[in-house]
């Protein structure tokens, strides 16, 4: 289970981005309702999860991880490859992806206003 997850932290970076929980939750693969157990230290978040939320609110891999809760659990990035996609499998990466698109989709939808 997670530690912690810093619910303010996480709610006042989507806010930055003009962005909610249930694109965070979608970028990651999960559902609404499995995102809200995380919010609340009730569900466990997989390495994939962590670095796309870290895509998607522009954050560092570490900082994302530790906000999360799972900070000590949470495997480094891999020097070769961002965000440790080497290792990852298919779905992950394809995760992180739709994950940095979905960020930089937003920022050109904030830049735009």
């Amino acid at each position: 289970m997670a530690l912690f997850f810093d619910q303010e932290w996480y709610d006042a970076r989507l806010a930055e981005r003009g962005l909610t929980r249930g694109v965070l939750a979608a970028v990651a693969g999960m559902s609404a309702e499995e995102l809200e157990l995380a919010y609340k230290d009730q569900r466990e978040l997989t390495a994939a999860q962590i670095a796309a939320f870290a895509e998607l609110l522009g954050a560092p891999l570490a900082e994302t991880a530790r906000r999360a809760g799972v900070g000590v659990h949470a495997a480094p990035p891999s020097p070769a490859a961002p965000a440790g996609l080497v290792e990852m499998s298919l779905e992950q990466k394809v995760a992180v992806l739709e994950a940095r698109v979905a960020a930089l989709e937003a920022e050109l939808a904030r830049l735009r206003r």
